[in-house]
C-alpha cells in the first residue's frame, strides 16, 4: 500500500492494436471487403479516428466491445468496491475476507472529510483499532475468518483485478468522473482512465464526465458545470 489513502492502479493488459481493431469493426459494417483485409491495409490514423468518432457518436457501441482492458487495483475501501461491482459488464477477482485472515491492524481508508479534522481522525483511528482487536479475538477463539469478518468495516482496504470492455470503460468514466460521484470511486476511475490514456491517447475525448460528451447535464441534481437538460429545453 502507498499509505496515502489513494487508490493504486496499474493497467496490466490491453490489445496491442486497439485503434486498428476498433476501426476494423467500424469499417466492416460499411464494407464488402473481408475484415482481415481492412485490418491489414489500414495505417492512416487520422482516417481511423474520423470513422471511429462518427460511429461512436451515432451510438453504434458494439464496435468498441471487442476491446478488453484489465487493471490491477489496490488500496481501495470496501465501500468503494461495493460501488464498482454494481457495473454489470465488468469482471472482478477480489481479495477474499473468507480466505485471507487479517493479521495485526488491517489496512483501512480514511475519508478526506474525517482526515482533515485531527480530533475526528484520532477517533476514527482508535475505532479501527478496536475493530481490529475484536476481529483478532474472534479468530484466536477459533471463529472462521468468514465469520470473524462480519465485524470488519466498509473502510477496510481491499485489492482486486478488474476487467472490462471499452464500451463499459467509457460508460464507467462518463458516470464516475462526474463531480457529484463519491470521491473515492471518482479518484479510482480517474486513475484507471489516466493509465489507459497514457497508452492510448486517442481515447481522451471519450473518457470524460458524460456532460462533456452530451453538452448538458441530465442528472436530477447538477453541479452547474454544464446547463441542465431542462434548461436547454426551457421546461
Amino acid at each position: 500500500m502507498d499509505g496515502n489513502n489513494q487508490p493504486v492502479v496499474n493497467l496490466i493488459s490491453k490489445p496491442d492494436n486497439m485503434l486498428k481493431t476498433v476501426y476494423t469493426a467500424c469499417r466492416t459494417c460499411y464494407s464488402a471487403d473481408y475484415p482481415i483485409n481492412i485490418y491489414n491495409s489500414t495505417d492512416d490514423k487520422e482516417k481511423m479516428l474520423k470513422l471511429i468518432e462518427r460511429v461512436i457518436s451515432s451510438g453504434h457501441y458494439s464496435t468498441i466491445e471487442h476491446i478488453q482492458v484489465t487493471f490491477a487495483i489496490a488500496n481501495v475501501s470496501r465501500a468503494c468496491t461495493h460501488q464498482l461491482v454494481r457495473h454489470r459488464h465488468m469482471s472482478f477477482s477480489q481479495k477474499s475476507q473468507r480466505y485471507v485472515k487479517e493479521k495485526g491492524q488491517f489496512d483501512y481508508i480514511i475519508p478526506p472529510t474525517i482526515e482533515k479534522d485531527d480530533a475526528l481522525k484520532a477517533e476514527f483511528v482508535e475505532f479501527m483499532g478496536k475493530i481490529s482487536e475484536q476481529y483478532q479475538k474472534f479468530v484466536d477463539a477459533g471463529i472462521p475468518a468468514e465469520d470473524a469478518r462480519f465485524v470488519l468495516p466498509n473502510a477496510a482496504a481491499s485489492s482486486l483485478v478488474a476487467s472490462l470492455n471499452l464500451r463499459e470503460m467509457i460508460h464507467l468514466a462518463n458516470l464516475r468522473l462526474c463531480t457529484r460521484a463519491q470521491y473515492e470511486i471518482r479518484t479510482l476511475v480517474k486513475k484507471m482512465c489516466d493509465a489507459l490514456i497514457a497508452e492510448e491517447p486517442w481515447l481522451k475525448p471519450y473518457l470524460v464526465p458524460k456532460c462533456e460528451r452530451l453538452g448538458f447535464c441530465d442528472e436530477d441534481k447538477s453541479c452547474g458545470r454544464k446547463p441542465t437538460q431542462k434548461e436547454l429545453l426551457n421546461v
